[in-house]
């Protein structure tokens, strides 16, 4: 079975093929009764994960946040590596080697602690709760939500971020009196999140994988992935430690001149130097006179080529082909029918992005998302309706029985975890925004979301595919005739928890006790707490974020932030205009229409349905990343995998991704470490 890594997590994101998933249900089948008894249960939560956690919170986190601002990456792959394979050697060492259960609860914290996340809509942001706050106090105060800020000048949102010019803002310090109800707000909205994790995402579990014994074809893969991690700490497989070595050094050589250079540079130059561009050389200038409005360049970032070793190659190759075709090939056409009216001639990659996907690709992308939630409905509905017709009966386990064995948790508390938190938020929407009715507030907590979420985890069960329904909290705020901008910054129950029945059934094929994960998630909450607002308050009080010390927040915070403003002012005086220039209902039904005859199209011709979700998928994608994606599936498919053979390589891929990982976040978190004592010495008064 090929291994997945990472990058991030999108092999988990993508519909199998129908191979794919009979394979994963023939390594994935339980017993006639549902019983998983074959599976032996251990704890993992032990005083050697409590340190882990404790060295990946000090360690590994602010180099994750420094690094996610820098270049947009997650340190995660770096995080699970190094703390693994130091447990282990420290471990050996000490006599004490660490059972499997243990390590797969430091990779399960390693890479939860370090997640790249994308805190109020902006990529890259990694390190906590905190990074919530950084992106609020930046979208209130960007030039794109002058509006917005504006108009919430005359109600209250001190819950969102301090006032516009308050010492909080002006002094760039959570120590001000003024944060106290934005951090609250954060902790309990982080409270009642792992609530809804664990309890909901625990009867989705019972429900789909016990109770109607849904495959999960991507979780056999994603435990496997976590396993081999957990394996790499032993020298035992010394395949696995020359690959991994391989990747580091490679890692290493290429991160010290597109990570570290621009790093320390920062430190002693007003702009860092770089040698290559962060984060992509740009050539849609240069090329506007042949191709005009035809985003044109090339991510130079090795990683971006890596990542094409461990996809699947259809993905690959359809977001390739959605790509090139969409944004070379028919931005120009497009153009010259008149659809682009706002696109400025000379205008670089990002701000020429802006102009076009206002003016066609929003609404286009919306048909698309729209269309793809269909045919997942669809497919949800055929199978069930192929079962109750089949005739077959099962012997299936009950909703409330409880393996104790594998650590399970009663029924009523894990409904209970769900009700406590959906009522906490519903109690704290309705302080916040009390004149959002609150009936919209109750249907999206005890309704839509489990609801939504059942239908999700049952995709995600049968295909690996989870359900999305775009844009029904813009739909059904616009339909309220609320207008206050307020509710867009509300933390609403509206949620997708569909992935959580996978993540338990991953946990469940490592043989780890799910009380374990419990011990593991109370402890992660205060040390994630602390370490977050102790380093991104210092990061923030000492350099503006973002700024140029920061080339990948500088670049791309401001698109996210235009597309926000977007929606955040539909609802306003006014806001209608922004509606009717960028959300068109026939751009919309020209996506679902495209999607409908690509879907149709890959289903005659009985293409891979990971080739048609790589089509949909890379419509929107800039080609500056589907391009070196590409060349490393060419690399991996055509090339290494006829030397290694393909089962072989199938191997090595994720390890090397893995190593190379690694090695770039070493370099990033030693230049960071010395970028944060030069800026801890300039506070210093001698």
């Amino acid at each position: 079975m090929a291994e997945t890594d990472n990058p991030k997590d999108s092999a988990s994101t993508v519909l199998t093929d129908d191979d794919s998933v009979r394979g994963a249900r023939a390594t994935t089948e339980r017993e006639s009764n549902g019983s998983t008894t074959e599976i032996e249960y251990e704890e993992g939560f032990t005083w050697k994960v409590v340190a882990g956690a404790i060295f990946v919170s000090l360690v590994m986190l602010p180099g994750a946040i420094y690094f996610g601002l820098v270049v947009g990456q997650s340190l995660g792959g770096a995080a699970e590596w190094v703390t693994i394979v130091l447990f282990s050697e420290i471990a050996r060492r000490s006599f004490i080697p660490l059972k499997r259960q243990e390590l797969y609860c430091l990779f399960y914290m390693a890479s939860a602690l370090t997640v790249s996340t994308f805190a109020g809509g902006l990529p890259g942001m990694s390190g906590g709760q905190f990074s919530t706050l950084i992106a609020m106090q930046y979208l209130i105060q960007s030039p794109a939500m002058a509006n917005v800020a504006g108009t919430l000048g005359h109600v209250p949102h001190h819950w969102i971020v301090p006032p516009l010019g308050s010492a909080g803002l002006r002094n760039r310090s959570f120590f001000d009196a003024d944060w106290a109800w934005p951090i609250m707000i954060i902790v309990l909205t982080t409270v009642f999140d792992r609530m809804n994790w664990m309890g909901m995402g625990f009867l989705l579990f019972k429900l789909t994988s016990d109770v109607e014994r849904l495959p999960f074809p991507l979780a056999a893969v994603a435990a496997s992935g976590a396993t081999a991690l957990a394996e790499a700490g032993s020298k035992d497989e010394s395949w696995r430690w020359r690959v991994f070595s391989t990747g580091s050094i490679v890692g290493l050589l290429f991160g010290a001149v597109y990570v570290g250079l621009p790093i320390l540079s920062g430190v002693l130059l007003p702009t860092p130097l770089t040698i290559l561009p962060i984060p992509f050389f740009d050539l849609t200038p240069t090329t506007e006179r042949i191709l005009p409005t035809a985003l044109v360049g090339y991510n130079a970032d090795l990683g971006a080529l890596l990542v094409g070793f461990v996809l699947p190659f259809q993905i690959v190759f359809g977001q390739f082909v959605s790509s090139i075709l969409c944004q070379i090939g028919l931005n120009p056409i497009l153009y010259h029918l008149h659809m682009f009216p706002d696109w400025v001639p000379g205008s670089p990659t990002l701000p020429s992005k802006i102009s076009l996907d206002l003016d066609f690709w929003m609404s286009f992308n919306i048909g698309i998302q729209a269309a793809v939630a269909i045919i997942g409905i669809t497919s949800v509905t055929r199978v069930l309706l192929f079962s109750s017709r089949s005739g077959k009966t099962v012997q299936r386990a009950s909703l409330f029985s409880r393996n104790i064995k594998r650590g399970d948790f009663p029924w009523i508390a894990a409904v209970g975890a769900w009700l406590t938190a959906t009522l906490g938020y519903i109690i704290l929407d309705h302080k916040l925004v009390p004149l959002f009715p609150i009936e919209i507030i109750i249907f999206y907590g005890l309704v839509w979301t489990p609801l939504n979420s059942y239908i999700s985890a049952r995709m995600i069960g049968l295909t690996g595919q989870p359900m999305a329904f775009p844009f029904l909290n813009q739909a059904v705020v616009l339909r309220s005739g609320y207008s206050s901008p307020d509710i867009w910054f509300a933390p609403l129950p509206l949620a997708d928890y569909g992935s959580q029945a996978q993540k338990f059934r991953e946990i469940e094929l490592t043989g780890t006790k799910f009380t374990s994960i419990l011990k593991l998630e109370l402890l992660m909450f205060p040390l994630l707490l602390i370490a977050s607002f102790v380093y991104w308050g210092f990061l923030w009080h000492t350099t503006v974020i973002p700024s140029p010390q920061f080339p990948y927040a500088e670049k791309y915070w401001p698109l996210v932030a235009v597309q926000r403003a977007i929606w955040t002012q539909i609802n306003m005086a006014g806001g209608s205009n922004w509606v009717i220039k960028a959300i068109k209902p026939n751009v919309i039904g020209y996506g679902v229409a495209a999607t409908f005859i690509v879907y149709a199209a890959t289903t005659v011709c009985k293409l891979p349905l990971l080739f048609f979700y790589g089509l949909v998928g890379g419509a929107g994608k800039l080609p500056h990343d589907a391009i070196p994606n590409f060349i490393g599936a060419l690399l991996g498919r055509f090339y290494f995998a006829k030397r290694f053979g393909v089962e072989r390589w199938s191997m090595y891929a994720p390890v090397l991704f893995a190593g190379f990982a690694c090695g770039m976040g070493l370099v990033g978190m030693a230049s960071i470490a010395l970028a944060l004592i030069s800026k801890t010495v300039n506070y210093l008064p001698f």
